[in-house]
């Protein structure tokens, strides 16, 4: 029996600042554009942290059938483990599902109904990641999607529900922040996938890690961490050059850099998960603050 611990664990805890940071950064362009409304922030905040814990549990349970997380080097899995069976975390991951629909359900009720099939769309996408005859996440895939939907639609969607605005000028804020935070999501997968190269190569997963290989993976992590420093400049140059505190996340990001440069493998790169994570929270944070209070 998988104890509460176990199932917190299997929820993967250090990647729920992707979940929290969309929404805060686009929560902060909302406010600058038009003006913030807090209910449908947190409500966007719980639809973004249910799909990931769904990702996550989802992602446990695919991989653990398959035997793809029988030899593996990261945080425990509950399936992989034998801690839990394999039906209980599919209930699990079925269940955060639903609570992202509900939550989801009443943005679009008071927003536009056309959310309902951009969440039906981010559902399906965050199954098929792992689950399955063909997932996309053994094809090299994993990172557009993370990109797409933690980055583009999760930043962009918060803007639009709070502002109902895709004026040019708003939209344009809202994409630039959404690059930023899309970046650094990917580069947390990034360094997942680097950390798995010899299992997930064992076990025949295709990630985009293994096709590219150990040294340009590394610089894939280095490019989006660069990139997101970028994004920083754009949203400034949209809204207030106050934003460009957000590259205060660099300090936070640097000793991932640090390690994935220097480096490290397997559990070597596991402190790295936390800091990418740390440094895509503190984007959120220094980029949404300063458009908060002049907004």
């Amino acid at each position: 029996m998988a104890t509460p611990s176990d199932w917190i664990a299997g929820a993967r805890p250090r990647t729920l600042p992707a979940a929290v940071s969309p929404v805060l950064a686009g929560t902060g362009v909302a406010a600058f554009v038009d003006e913030a409304m807090w209910w449908k922030a947190v409500l966007a905040l719980v639809v973004s942290l249910a799909l990931q814990v769904a990702v996550n549990y989802a992602n446990d349970y695919s991989d653990g059938i398959r035997g793809t997380d029988d030899d593996r080097v990261g945080p425990m899995r509950l399936v992989g483990s034998g801690a839990a069976p394999a039906a209980a975390v599919k209930r699990a991951a079925f269940l955060a599902f639903g609570v992202a629909g509900v939550a989801g359900l009443v943005l679009a009720a008071t927003t536009a109904w056309w959310l309902v099939a951009v969440g039906l769309v981010s559902i399906v996408a965050a199954w098929y990641y792992t689950g399955g005859s063909n997932p996309y996440g053994y094809l090299g895939l994993g990172e557009v999607m993370v990109f797409v939907f933690f980055g583009l639609v999760a930043v962009v969607g918060t803007t639009y529900v709070q502002t109902a605005s895709l004026a040019a000028g708003d939209l344009a804020a809202a994409l630039a922040a959404a690059v930023g935070i899309g970046a650094l999501a990917c580069a947390i997968l990034v360094v997942n996938n680097l950390r798995d190269i010899p299992s997930d190569t064992l076990a025949g997963k295709r990630t985009l890690a293994v096709k590219l290989g150990e040294r340009r993976t590394r610089r894939l992590y280095v490019g989006l961490v660069g990139l997101a420093a970028l994004a920083v400049v754009a949203l400034a140059a949209l809204t207030t050059w106050w934003a460009m505190l957000g590259l205060g996340f660099l300090v936070v990001a640097a000793r991932g850099v640090r390690t994935v440069l220097g480096g490290a493998v397997g559990p070597g790169l596991i402190p790295v998960l936390a800091s990418t994570g740390a440094g895509e929270l503190a984007w959120a944070v220094l980029t949404a603050v300063p458009l908060l209070v002049l907004a």
